[in-house]
């Protein structure tokens, strides 16, 4: 319930009818289709006819797509809130009585407070470790790995291998806790020289955070620094001695010194439509043909352009700047740059088409012994390696695919250079499994790490989103 003034009660009947059931105007629909604004699966109109008001006035809301339809903005325009927008299209409400129905429309403190201290009726969850990211320390027997459910970093043995019996392998140290700054942890570099666990964040706590190879429990980073929103992967050219980050939602790659913390800001971007960058996951570094590689989901739009009084390298890196309406679909994609590429830069080569067998392609590893590119294919649950060199409509060279090999959304994959040993972190069964450097086919893991009883099922909830189909009485959870 919410408080309005005598003379606009008349005006509200149809703007509560918008926000009692959530009207939604998304971005990019355009002016042509009066109705797009108010389509909810494909219908014309609203079902919802009537409105309790305060007083226990029930204010009737005619059916009729005209009724709720309102016209879209231009992509230059003010933003504006959808439900004012709504009362003052639609209910002829003036400018000065829009700012008091917002005013009185704000849910009180009191209010806040009881909706914040209600009880869930029953949860949806995984307990459990999901596994997003892993790097092995070679020279200290080590193997770090993410965990994007329970936002923490653990620290194993190199040789753990989690018996069939076992519910799980305790790791040797983690580091979690609210001192931490983890949250959706997603990708993890170990420096070679001095050890320290550099994590990056994806999408809800915009940080890389820095660790002492020995911080551990609900401790500070080292350092940290401020990064783009939906960050997903990190590369490090220790030549250069600079991170490269990728950006799902900026559509973006960008540099930053190794040292930079804090609000540092890049010291250069990938950025623009020539660079057909396209909600950009993995990257990987070749030291050997120095050039790099991006894994591209597909989806994507145009970046605006900064205004004069704009920092291009700041714009770039902001949430919010796309332009609205631009968004298109690419198949996905592994892109190669060289590493003096800058601004809106084509790809020297595109990784793209049927025979690559890509689907959600996440994590890159680039082995430059052998001058392989390995790929964790998320959507297909596979590792495929390329040829470094590939470069169109390539097949791989390898295809590591099946039910003995265990894997399950893999998401991150790691070669062990000293070891010869192939690590692939699993987001779909509580894995990180490993295999020879070269493993082909339907191969069984050497080793497994498990950090769950074996046979429990995941969710695979990780940075969802929910909403409800009441015509199947589902829950829907877009991951």
């Amino acid at each position: 319930a919410m408080k309005v003034s005598s003379n606009l009660t008349p005006k509200l009947g149809l703007v509560l009818a918008l926000v009692g059931i959530g009207v939604l105007i998304l971005p990019g629909l355009q002016p042509s289709d009066p109705l797009a604004a108010t389509r909810i699966d494909g219908a014309s109109r609203l079902t919802v006819h009537k409105v309790a008001m305060e007083d226990g006035t029930i204010c009737e809301v005619p059916a009729t797509p005209q009724a709720v339809a309102i016209p879209m903005v231009a992509h230059n325009a003010v933003p504006v809130n959808p439900v004012t927008a709504a009362v003052s299209l639609s209910a002829g409400v003036s400018p000065t009585e829009l700012v008091e129905v917002e005013a009185q429309a704000s849910p009180t403190a009191a209010q806040k407070a009881a909706v914040a201290a209600r009880r869930p009726i029953r949860t949806i969850r995984d307990q459990y470790p999901q596994f997003s990211a892993v790097a092995v320390d070679a020279q200290r027997n080590e193997v770090v790995i993410q965990d994007e459910n329970l936002f923490q970093i653990m620290v194993f043995d190199r040789e753990t291998n989690t018996p069939p019996t076992a519910a799980m392998s305790e790791p040797k140290r983690f580091i979690r806790g609210v001192a931490t700054y983890l949250e959706l942890n997603c990708a993890v570099y170990i420096d070679p020289a001095t050890g320290n666990i550099y994590s990056l964040n994806n999408d809800t706590e915009r940080h890389m955070t820095v660790w002492d190879r020995e911080a551990r429990g609900n401790a500070s980073p080292a350092w940290k620094l401020r990064t783009p929103m939906g960050s997903f992967g990190l590369a490090v050219d220790e030549v250069r001695e600079e991170l490269l980050i990728t950006a799902q939602h900026e559509q973006v790659v960008a540099a930053y010194p190794k040292t930079a913390r804090d609000d540092d800001p890049p010291s250069w971007v990938l950025w623009g439509d020539d660079t057909l960058i396209a909600d950009p996951h993995g990257i990987a570094i070749d030291p050997i043909e120095e050039v790099f590689f991006v894994a591209n989901f597909g989806a994507t739009s145009s970046p605006r352009a900064a205004a004069p009084d704009e920092d291009p390298l700041i714009v770039a890196v902001t949430r919010g700047n796309m332009v609205h309406g631009s968004g298109r679909f690419y198949p996905p994609s592994i892109t190669v740059y060289n590493k003096t590429a800058r601004g809106n830069t084509a790809p020297i080569r595109v990784i793209t088409g049927p025979d690559t067998q890509l689907n959600w392609p996440a994590g890159l590893f680039i082995d430059p012994e052998r001058e392989e590119l390995y790929v964790a294919n998320d959507g297909a649950g596979s590792i495929l390696v390329f040829d470094t060199k590939a470069d169109g409509n390539a097949a791989p060279l390898r295809v590591l695919a099946g039910p003995q090999t265990k894997l399950h959304y893999p998401t991150n994959v790691f070669v062990d250079l000293v070891n010869d040993e192939m690590w692939v972190a699993n987001m779909g069964n509580h894995r990180a499994t490993v295999y020879p450097r070269d493993a082909d086919g339907d191969v069984a893991p050497i080793r497994e790490i498990r950090s769950a009883p074996d046979g429990v099922p995941s969710p695979t909830l990780a940075n969802v989103r929910i909403t409800y189909d009441n015509t199947r009485d589902e829950l829907l959870a877009p991951n």
